[in-house]
């Protein structure tokens, strides 16, 4: 026999509303509550929530020298975490999910010049597949050079969970000396992403 239970409001021993029907929309708890949901909370047959994996970070462990007014790819080359062994860290430097979504992306580089004082134009760039997909730039003029300069790129880039890779590239233009990324166990040059929960 099936029984059915009619009622707008549910209320506890002391009065408090814990579970209301008004004008279609149901309230559970009331204030102050913890509510506890066992099993899996769903909106219209699909879970609720998620997480943001894939994600990865990984760090320029030692300076990377690269050659004057020269885009060359960034070799973050020690991983802090890679929930999905999704970034390569030992030879192409690139992150290829194999989930489809929106990522978001991150990098901080710090950049120098063997002669100090000397820096005058360093650019940051996210390379989607091989083609630029977006930049940042710190250009001094010539009567204000810097020592080092730190630069941050961020993007929400479209993966297609497959074969969509992004990887992190760099420019720097010293007045002169050597041009270097600057790496450590400190961090200070970067790269990472995660999904986005959509």
């Amino acid at each position: 026999m099936t029984s059915i239970l009619k009622a707008d409001t549910i209320q506890d021993a002391d009065g408090n509303n814990i579970i209301n029907e008004n004008s279609n929309t149901i309230t559970i708890g009331a204030s102050g509550d913890t509510t506890n949901i066992i099993g899996t909370l769903q909106n219209n047959g699909a879970a609720v929530g998620g997480t943001n994996t894939p994600a990865f970070e990984a760090y320029l462990s030692s300076n990377q020298s690269i050659s004057t007014s020269t885009i060359t790819k960034v070799q973050c080359n020690t991983e802090v975490f890679d929930t999905a062994s999704a970034y390569d860290n030992s030879s192409n430097y690139r992150f290829t999910p194999q989930t489809s979504g929106k990522y978001f992306f991150y990098s901080v580089m710090e950049m120098t010049s063997s002669s100090n004082n000397d820096l005058q134009d360093v650019r940051s760039y996210f390379y989607k597949n091989g083609s630029l997909y977006k930049s940042a730039k710190f250009d001094n003029n010539d009567s204000t050079r810097e020592a080092n300069m730190v630069i941050t790129l961020t993007a929400v880039i479209d993966m297609n969970g497959s074969s969509d890779y992004v990887e992190l590239f760099s420019f720097i233009e010293p007045n002169s000396g050597t041009a270097r990324i600057s790496g450590g166990s400190d961090k200070q040059t970067n790269f990472g992403a995660y999904k986005i929960i959509e």
